[in-house]
């Protein structure tokens, strides 16, 4: 009996996998660890069933779907979620959501389009991975996280005050759009008025 047989609670994140270029399975692999749902773009597929991840939902267009019926039994007990045009994202996240999923690791997200995420934040924990970089979203006020020694990126509005305190002293800067810092190992506090996000080196 497969892990995959076991009861789904949507407690575990699930897994939404827009792109594969420039992402491998050993980053893709830990999200899998707890037997999420999956969720994959039709482009996505044929990669995705090379790493033999089993997959729960395809996002297809109609099209798709009639080349590609063979799937439905290949991967049985995986379905078809018809998504017109080319909007897997906004489709998969409404899936989601209507079946009460608390969370999504979004695998190929573009971290160009992270503020786009803005209004979903509240509706979902989200995380994204585009390349070797998660990123993650901080809603504003104070934050505190321990770190290793390592350089992270910080995405916000451009110019968006950012304090942060560490080790290394209190900075206070406006954060040009993507920001790049050296963070020492231990904790790190990050207070600003409004939403940004963190992106750490995925190690593989």
């Amino acid at each position: 009996m497969s892990s995959h047989h076991f009861v789904k609670e949507q407690q575990e994140p699930a897994v939404l996998i827009l792109e594969t270029n420039g992402i491998s399975f050993d980053e893709v692999s830990p999200l899998l660890e707890w037997v999420p749902t999956v969720l994959v773009w039709q482009d996505c597929v044929e990669v995705v069933q090379s790493w033999g991840i089993k997959v729960d939902v395809i996002l297809a267009t109609q099209e798709f779907q009639q080349a590609n019926y063979y799937l439905l039994e290949e991967q049985y007990p995986v379905r078809f979620l018809t998504v017109s045009g080319s909007q897997p994202l906004e489709e998969g996240l409404h899936y989601l959501l209507a079946s009460q999923h608390k969370g999504v690791h979004l695998v190929g997200f573009d971290h160009a389009k992270l503020e786009d995420l803005a209004s979903k934040i509240d509706l979902l924990d989200l995380t994204a991975l585009d390349g070797d970089w998660k990123y993650y979203p901080v809603k504003e006020g104070k934050f505190k996280k321990w770190f290793a020694a390592s350089e992270i990126r910080i995405l916000a509005k451009e110019n968006q005050p950012l304090e942060l305190s560490n080790s290394n002293g209190q900075l206070l800067f406006p954060i040009q759009y993507l920001t790049q810092i050296e963070v020492p190992e231990g904790i790190s506090e990050f207070s600003s008025p409004d939403i940004l996000w963190i992106g750490e080196k995925v190690i593989s």
